[in-house]
């Protein structure tokens, strides 16, 4: 019996199985190892601070950092040397009356004017497209002759060609006066002749209001009232205005004009005057050039539309033939001419 244990039923396993002397050599070298990053634990100082906080009872103190002093010094604005000087009412009132005044005499001046053409309103005497141009005083002993207000009459798209075309003339008249001024020097200092003053002064006199008359008018009024008779009648004759610019820069003598054959003549004898009629050779030299631009782009112009030739000769039967003055003329001329042969006739008869 002795063979047999003394329990049947007792567990046969019931000693641990890690009492084994190989398990427990393995286990004792792994807890002394050092731990690895799987058994770090982030939170164990401040588990153990805190225990430490709970047993000794005083709270740990924070000590700030110590900031070391700035050495610069903060910026500093710096009073203005010479302050602004004070503001005087008395110095800036001569300054605004006087501005009241010329606004009060303005608006005095425009009230007259409006009533002045009230009055003649009321009197049936007002004309609104009354001749303005060329702008004389009232007290002038002659009047304007003409109307002109381009931004009224003139197309918008054509109002910036017919304004140029209109300093053009004005530039023409002034190479005109200073050519006259230029052969009177020539004169002078004995390199021109009487004949290119007396020419000069013929020009100045007529060829001003003859250019006005008949290239700028027939232009204004052909842009006003889409003419294509003053077209043809503005080609003709502006046409021979730049031949004549041209024979005026190159100076020919015996024409009236400082060219530049007169002014190479004058350097031998003044160099002054030569160069003055050099100078007005290349003034005409210039206006020669700008009119033949402005005549090849007017002439684009015109062909753009539907202008011709046959349009313009109807515009003058309907529109000169078709003048009352005209036709009383030309009655007065007929009956002029009817009687002068009834009288030859009566004469031939009775001897």
């Amino acid at each position: 019996m002795s063979g047999f244990d003394a329990n049947p039923f007792a567990d046969p396993f019931a000693s641990s199985p890690f009492s084994d002397p190989a398990v427990t050599r393995v286990t004792t070298q792994t807890n002394n190892a050092q731990p690895g990053l799987d058994d770090y634990n982030p939170f164990a100082e401040q588990q153990q601070s805190q225990q430490t906080t709970m047993a000794g009872g005083a709270l740990p103190q924070y000590n700030a950092p110590q900031l070391k002093p700035e050495s610069s010094q903060p910026a500093v604005m710096q009073p203005i040397a010479e302050p602004p000087p004070a503001y005087s009412p008395t110095a800036a009132q001569p300054l605004i009356s006087a501005e009241l005044q010329r606004k009060e005499e303005e608006l005095r001046r425009k009230e007259a004017e409006l009533q002045a053409k009230e009055e003649a309103l009321r009197a049936g005497t007002y004309d609104a497209r009354a001749n303005n141009w060329p702008p004389l005083p009232k007290t002038f002993c002659v009047g304007p002759c003409f109307y002109q207000d381009i931004s009224v009459d003139i197309p918008l798209e054509f109002q910036k060609l017919v304004k140029t075309m209109y300093y053009l003339w004005i530039y023409y008249a002034c190479v005109l006066c200073l050519n006259m001024l230029g052969s009177l020097a020539l004169l002078i200092s004995g390199a021109g002749s009487a004949t290119l003053f007396g020419f000069s002064l013929l020009a100045f006199f007529l060829f001003i209001p003859l250019s006005f008359a008949c290239w700028f008018r027939p232009l204004y009024k052909a842009f006003r009232s889409d003419s294509s008779f003053n077209f043809m009648v503005f080609f003709f004759i502006f046409f021979f205005q730049f031949i004549l610019s041209v024979i005026y820069a190159i100076g020919i003598d015996g024409v009236g004009s400082c060219g530049f054959i007169n002014g190479a003549n004058a350097m031998g004898v003044n160099k002054v005057a030569g160069t003055l009629a050099l100078l007005l050779a290349v003034l005409h030299s210039v206006f020669a050039g700008a009119s033949f631009f402005m005549l090849v782009k007017i002439h684009r112009i015109y062909r753009g539309t539907d202008h011709s030739f046959a349009k313009a000769q109807a515009e003058f039967a309907t529109g000169v033939l078709g003048n009352q003055h005209v036709q009383n003329a030309a009655a007065n001329a007929v009956a002029g001419a009817a009687r002068q042969s009834l009288n030859q006739q009566f004469s031939g008869r009775n001897p």
